[in-house]
């Protein structure tokens, strides 16, 4: 045989395989293959009244019940204060984020930056200057927004939240991260685990929230918000005190000193350390629509504050900060405001996670009763300030204020909310819910994915394991055969050679 004949063989062995191969992807049954769901990707700038912090998050584009598995992408810190700190100097706020917009823009995938929500949401610092200042508050929101949209993303807004919505997205916030609503089993599936949700209590620098799910009627539907969440329906209670946060207390309770011992130019503070002395500007304590002062003052006039280290008299006056009187509704927390009863477990961060440290750190005792909280507040308030100083580095000025701040958080949380020996126990300070911070922003990207219509999976048609198994044995079948003729016509022709 020839090398023309073999060449034949191999030729025709080839176009075999071919058309046997061609045959069989025809008729062998195929499957759907799902791939692996892209990313969709949300920002939210929550400017707080202190500093401004940009997050990125992240969740599969297919979702979940109809929600987002969120994740935090990446987060950027803007530097400078907050935007109400820019009131009056023109396109200061919206410079201030140009940085962390940048960023974005180089943290989101190029092909996602359109489908990709932007939010600006101010808080308790912006709800104060547009009190106070509502046309600088709108100049300041109209230079972000028109700043923001400049930017290839789908801009949804730069508003200030309500105090409800700031308490209702950070109650989301919480639960999620701690797992409430979906998590993800062992089976490799998202699952609903059944567990009953935590309430949310908040505590910034200018208002203090609380939330927490209800069966009772919601007297004031103002403190009423539902929800849906990964195919769950929620019936919270939220309620949000603006010039009740760290702050604003602090300056209200100044205020409160002033006017009582009716001194502009020297005061003695209750609750500052015994021999503690400072001067500040009385402009600095009534340039806040917290503080209502009937009387003409001079800003720049400087005021002598000399600290008396007392519990007593610093409960006293923190006291008369709230009002307990004139309810229209069945029962009510403090100033008026409607309050079902608490139930269940909660969850206290920001500045309540900061206070409770402070405490169990300083004086060595774990607070689990308001008994415990009453004793370390005491024990704080009779501290020096030098002694504070040792048993607590890096806080600064900052220690002046703790006694002040644990009596008003006792009086808060025991007299206000009405947390008493058996539900107390039930609160867990916190800075974080695993390793994510607590807040509302996270809540807010979690609801708003609500809206955000799913990708439809992507599918590739692919061979059931049973038909590739099948299709290589043929192959291999087919590969002996042929190599068997071959074999076969070069035997022959060493055959032919001999004779």
């Amino acid at each position: 045989m020839g090398n023309q004949e073999q060449c034949q063989i191999i030729t025709a062995t080839a176009a075999l395989f071919l058309a046997i191969g061609g045959i069989l992807l025809l008729v062998i049954p195929t499957e759907d293959i799902k791939e692996p769901a892209q990313f969709m990707y949300g920002i939210v700038l929550d400017a707080g009244s202190s500093h401004t912090a940009m997050f990125i998050y992240k969740w599969p584009a297919n979702k979940q019940n109809g929600t987002g598995i969120v994740s935090q992408h990446t987060d950027c810190h803007v530097k400078g204060g907050g935007i109400s700190s820019y009131a009056g100097i023109r396109g200061g706020a919206a410079k201030s984020l140009q940085e962390c917009m940048e960023q974005a823009v180089q943290d989101i995938p190029k092909s996602r930056h359109k489908l990709t929500p932007l939010y600006l949401g101010a808080t308790a610092g912006m709800r104060l200057l547009n009190i106070s200042k509502p046309k600088e508050s709108d100049e300041i929101l109209k230079e972000v927004g028109d700043k923001l949209k400049t930017y290839p993303f789908s801009f949804k807004g730069a508003t200030i939240l309500s105090g409800q919505e700031e308490g209702a997205y950070g109650w989301v916030t919480v639960n999620y991260l701690l797992e409430n609503y979906v998590k993800y089993g062992f089976v490799g599936h998202w699952l609903s685990p059944g567990r009953p949700t935590v309430g949310a209590l908040d505590f910034g620098g200018a208002s203090t929230q609380i939330t927490f799910v209800t069966k009772e009627t919601v007297e004031n539907k103002d403190n009423q918000r539902n929800l849906r969440l990964y195919g769950q329906d929620y019936k919270i209670y939220t309620q949000s005190f603006l010039c009740y946060g760290r702050d604003q207390v602090l300056l209200r309770l100044l205020a409160h000193l002033i006017m009582t011992q009716r001194s502009d130019s020297s005061i003695v503070h209750p609750c500052y350390p015994a021999g503690y002395t400072d001067s500040i500007k009385l402009g600095s304590v009534f340039d806040t629509p917290c503080v209502n002062r009937q009387t003409p003052y001079k800003p720049d006039a400087h005021l002598q504050i000399t600290g008396t280290g007392n519990y007593n008299q610093c409960l006293g006056n923190i006291s008369k900060l709230f009002s307990f009187n004139n309810c229209s509704y069945s029962k009510c927390s403090f100033d008026g405001v409607f309050q079902p009863n608490i139930t269940g477990n909660f969850m206290a961060f920001s500045a309540f996670y900061y206070t409770h440290s402070f405490l169990q750190e300083t004086t060595g005792i774990t607070i689990t009763s308001p008994a415990h909280l009453e004793n370390v507040a005491r024990a704080v308030c009779n501290m020096s300030f030098q002694e504070m100083n040792t048993k607590v580095l890096d806080q600064g000025e900052r220690l002046r204020d703790y006694c002040a701040v644990s009596i008003f958080v006792q009086e808060l949380l025991v007299k206000g909310y009405g947390f008493d020996d058996v539900s107390f126990p039930h609160i867990s300070f916190q800075k974080k819910a695993g390793d994510t911070s607590v807040g509302w922003s996270l809540g807010y990207m979690l609801s708003l994915s609500n809206l955000l219509p799913a990708e439809d999976m992507f599918l590739r048609k692919a061979l059931r394991s049973d038909a590739w198994n099948a299709l290589i044995a043929l192959f291999s079948l087919l590969l002996i055969t042929a190599v068997f003729f071959l074999l076969r016509a070069s035997c022959k022709k060493e055959s032919d050679g001999v004779v």
